[in-house]
């Protein structure tokens, strides 16, 4: 086959994407990144998850000649990735420890015959010297890093393996090579650059908005009653719970079940065979809830997981975009809700500074954490604040807690300076929970000891609750006003900023939390199946609820029966569309999203 000139390479592109991939058009930001691959550039693409990044090297492996090979983090994604692209008539394949020798085998033998599109192959399996052999023989064209932001030592998902992958390109003569991901400020964008092209890459970058989540954060009271109640809500639904130890992943995840969820824990401690068992039932299986630690996740690729929860506060502003991204892939309704308190503030400022790390980099990890805590504490639309450390501007989304339920804020000068005060004039000493003994008048053991009960500051905050002062000082905090010490015991320090307020200098505004808390996505969701994609073309349609379950079910019984995950079969969005518009002929059939020749 001889290469075409660019322009009929794209057009054969579009018609890839609607005949193999049942796809009537690119989505947003697809196109212009084909485009530059199909016209031999190195790319750099950096991409919202959910915005179908895999099609960016996938259609141009099925319109060029040669190999693509693909790099991925994890075995499973790999695993369904090449399932999903054999079920679309394309020859793909992985090569990974999980293969046994004759599955590796075949592998080789269609390697040597040019049989293959697209070969999937982990990191750490890609840097063995035999592996490289092998590909400098098989006429390797495309080089493809998935989950690129991997490559940066200092982020949350480092891979040492991925080190070598610039290196690897060079030693394949220089291959043409894109790399994605979905979550890379400005510094890891240059790093990834640095490390894997031996030129400047074009870099994509699209928005990091992603309008189908509703963003809702709130203040812990109790998180396993609040986590239930935001699960509630999406019975029957799949979704991921968050977890900072492995001990509440078990407790919560029996608290669901209790409640009636099919719930399963996920960590590291557990063996390997039930870890990849309870990701086998989620990815495979409707509706099934994971509770989980950071172990899972990256490289999930279930698209209709309809609701993330973090029932503790994720490590920082990227950690939380990632894993909250990994809800509503399908572009339908998706809700997560984020638990915050103080216990949790405290942990990961002792994470940062016991972390071993260089100095210089634990600054930027403070300043990361800092805009974390401004995100938990915004007082106008979460998603403006979401996207501005993103560096990107937006205006109110209405569909985030605060837009939807407003934000009541009041002049809170003189409650910053009482908590300011009292921990001025108790010595910069002491945490949270003594100075609010101290401006409530409790005269506990620990204040009567310390001479406390005799300052000028105590009572001085009856006229308001533990938890609005707790609110107070979360809020304080996140402003800058107030500092957390670490040393044997946590303690409150006064900043610059803090001193001015003192002073009478300067003013501060507060929001007064909400009498009750709501479930994130309680008030607006109903009992049945999640709504038509905006735009889609049922959208116009009512969705009968019992044709829609058994479908589900006969898409369960084909996925077991080629062992393979359920939406590798059909999307929800698909099975959406079948039962509002039932198609009657192949032809009809046909203009169904998601639904190729094959």
């Amino acid at each position: 086959m001889t290469a075409l000139p660019a322009p009929d390479l794209l057009a054969e592109a579009r018609a890839c994407l609607e005949r193999v991939f049942g796809f009537a058009g690119f989505r947003p930001g697809q196109e212009e990144v084909v485009s530059a691959v199909l016209g031999g550039h190195d790319v750099l693409a950096v991409m919202p998850t959910g915005a179908g990044k895999s099609l960016c090297y996938q259609l141009p492996a099925l319109v060029r000649p040669g190999l693509t090979v693909v790099v991925s983090p994890l075995i499973s994604l790999m695993r369904d990735q090449v399932g999903q692209l054999r079920e679309c008539g394309v020859e793909a394949a992985t090569l990974n420890s999980s293969n046994d020798l004759e599955e590796n085998s075949r592998v080789h033998a269609k390697l040597r015959a040019g049989a293959l599109r697209l070969l999937y192959v982990a990191p750490e399996r890609l840097v063995r010297a035999d592996t490289a052999a092998l590909l400098r023989t098989a006429g390797v064209s495309l080089l493809a890093i998935d989950e690129a932001h991997c490559v940066s030592q200092w982020g949350h998902d480092f891979r040492p393996e991925y080190l070598s992958l610039g290196k690897l390109a060079r030693d394949l003569g220089g291959v043409q090579t894109i790399a994605l991901t979905a979550t890379a400020d400005a510094p890891t964008r240059e790093e990834i650059a640095q490390k894997l092209f031996a030129s400047a890459p074009r870099i994509f970058l699209r928005s990091f908005d992603r309008p189908n989540l509703r963003l809702a954060m709130r203040p812990k009271a109790n998180a396993r009653r609040q986590m239930l109640e935001f699960a509630r809500a999406h019975r029957g639904e799949s979704g991921i719970i968050y977890c900072a130890s492995r001990r509440r992943t078990e407790t919560l995840a029996a608290a669901l079940s209790a409640a009636g969820h099919n719930a399963l824990p996920y960590h590291a401690g557990l063996d390997a065979e039930t870890r990849n068992a309870h990701q086998d039932s989620f990815l495979q299986d409707d509706g099934v809830v994971i509770v989980a630690t950071v172990a899972f996740g990256m490289g999930i690729d279930k698209p209709d997981v309809r609701f993330v929860g973090h029932a503790d506060l994720p490590q920082n502003v990227e950690a939380y975009y990632q894993e909250i991204g990994r809800a509503g892939r399908d572009g339908l309704p998706a809700d997560t809700l984020t638990l915050y308190g103080l216990d949790d503030m405290r942990l990961r400022r002792q994470q940062i500074e016991e972390s071993g790390a260089p100095e210089a980099r634990k600054r930027i990890e403070r300043q990361k954490f800092a805009a974390l805590l401004a995100l938990c504490e915004a007082q106008h639309c979460r998603r403006q604040s979401l996207l501005a450390y993103f560096e990107e501007r937006s205006g109110r989304c209405g569909n985030c807690d605060l837009c939807l339920e407003g934000a009541e804020l009041f002049d809170g000068t003189v409650e910053a300076q009482k908590a300011m005060s009292a921990i001025l004039r108790t010595g910069e000493r002491f945490g949270t929970e003594h100075l609010i003994d101290v401006l409530l008048g409790n005269a506990s053991e620990a204040v009567r000891r310390n001479g406390h009960d005799a300052l000028p500051t105590f009572g001085v905050g009856r006229g308001r609750s533990a938890d609005d002062w707790r609110s107070i000082f979360r809020q304080l905090y996140a402003a800058g006003t107030i500092s957390l010490e670490l040393g044997e015991y946590a303690s409150w320090t006064v900043t610059e900023s803090g001193a001015a307020i003192l002073r009478g200098a300067e003013r501060v505004e507060l929001r007064r939390e909400r009498a009750a808390v709501r479930a994130a996505g309680a008030a607006r969701r109903s009992k049945g199946p999640a709504a038509a994609p905006a735009g889609g073309t049922a959208a116009d349609h009512e969705v009968e609820f019992a044709l829609l379950t058994s479908l589900k079910e006969l898409r369960r019984d084909i996925a077991r029966r080629i062992g393979q995950p359920a939406y590798v079969v059909f999307t929800d969005r698909t099975l959406l569309e079948l039962a509002a518009l039932r198609p009657k002929t192949l032809e009809e059939m046909h203009d169904i999203h998601g639904i190729g020749q094959t």
